[in-house]
């Protein structure tokens, strides 16, 4: 009963950053979002129970081995393969008297709301209509990935996203230093935050960031994994963990992504293939920071959403090693990109067809359709926003656009 009274605590905190947001001035309006925040609830609240292996597996039992080691004294010991900042939150559900399996997925759908004010946020970079920023945060309310990932699995991609989300907006909104201390939040939970951040170097050619805002990353990182250190965890492990966990990503070229690695069967010499896709990543990244350097004058704020989407799409398509829920930033993103360009109503469609046959192979156990029918559809996201860049820079540059 508690952890639903909670989910009634987050649905009315929902509400109260639209009416904060002055976009519950017309009545239909607020009838009409208070009924569709319900009704997020509802749909959420009716996962609550599910488990999958996941949480079985893992997240249970790392909440049990901080608990056995008294909470947030259990920090100390390298427990579980997520990064601290998650660990503080499972350290503080071990003093709270409500089913772990509840708290854990509250906690991501808490996000789900900070993560839907963040889309909304980006669509009023680009517009002030009530109706395009509502239906901004509703639909990312709503996406079927999203409510999946936290109510339903119990992951927290919503926490890492929705940082990454915001760091966006305010460089957009010119903030450099609040920017990079999100970005550096959002890494700092988990590291496919890096799917994101080369767009940086991309803002930094817009000024929108200067070179002097940099260090405030990895200052902005280790203020985040101190206590951990402070609880006695050795401070070179703590901040090296991503470093330390590169050889844990598994062996396999394709874990149901939709990957250009979904396209290969059989691959005699998987290593090969592996430094073909890297390669891959990285020369797509320089062929896009020389082509956006030599058009840096050009770069709207519509180009920069756009150059943040792609790397969101591009990166994780090439890369070996994927998983299903690494598109999971480009879901949400492409969302805001609809709302920017939406004659391009396609972009989002299928980035969320390929993420969720990714999702419905781990949940169901079984390949609804061949995930190379998501890579085709990433293809033609990838294709979709290399033109819509073009256009972009190609256009003369408006004023806080």
């Amino acid at each position: 009963m508690e952890a639903y009274l909670l989910l009634i605590i987050i649905g009315i905190f929902a509400f109260v950053i639209l009416w904060a947001e002055r976009t519950l001035e017309d009545k239909t309006a607020l009838f009409l979002s208070a009924l569709l925040i319900l009704a997020a609830m509802i749909v959420r609240g009716l996962c609550m129970d599910h488990e999958t292996l996941d949480y079985q597996n893992f997240l249970t039992r790392w909440v049990q081995l901080l608990k056995e080691q008294g909470g947030f004294r259990g920090l100390r010991w390298n427990i579980g393969n997520y990064n601290v900042p998650y660990l503080y939150f499972l350290a503080a559900f071990t003093y709270i008297d409500i089913r772990d399996l509840y708290l854990i997925k509250l906690l991501s759908i808490f996000f789900d709301v900070i993560l839907a004010w963040g889309i909304m946020r980006l669509t009023y970079c680009f517009t002030n209509r009530t109706g395009s920023v509502l239906g901004a945060f509703f639909v990312t309310l709503f996406l079927p990935t999203v409510v999946l990932n936290s109510a339903y699995w119990a992951q927290c991609d919503s926490i890492y996203v929705s940082f990454a989300v915001w760091s966006l907006y305010f460089a957009l909104k010119d903030k450099p230093v609040l920017s990079m201390i999100f970005i550096a939040i959002s890494f700092s939970f988990k590291l496919q935050a890096v799917f994101l951040m080369p767009v940086f170097l991309i803002f930094i050619f817009a000024k929108k960031l200067k070179w002097y805002h940099l260090p405030v990353f990895p200052l902005t990182y280790i203020v985040m994994v101190l206590p951990a250190i402070l609880a006695g965890r050795s401070a070179k492990s703590t901040i090296l963990l991503y470093f330390n966990q590169a050889d844990s990503v598994g062996s396999g070229l394709n874990y149901n992504s939709p990957s250009a690695y979904s396209f290969v069967r059989n691959p005699t010499d998987p290593a090969l293939l592996s430094k073909i896709g890297i390669a891959a990543a990285f020369v797509f990244l320089i062929i896009l920071f020389i082509f956006c350097f030599f058009r840096r004058r050009e770069l709207s704020l519509k180009a920069l959403l756009t150059c943040a989407l792609l790397i969101t799409v591009a990166v994780p398509f090439f890369l070996p090693h994927m998983h299903d829920r690494y598109f999971y930033a480009a879901d949400v993103l492409s969302l805001a990109f609809a709302f920017v360009f939406p004659r391009l109503i396609h972009v989002p469609i299928l980035t969320s067809f390929a993420s969720l046959l990714g999702y419905h192979a781990y949940l169901r156990g079984y390949y609804l359709l061949p995930m190379r029918y998501g890579a085709w559809a990433l293809l033609v996201v990838i294709l979709t926003l290399i033109a819509a860049l073009s256009v972009c820079l190609s256009s003369p540059k408006k004023k806080h656009r």
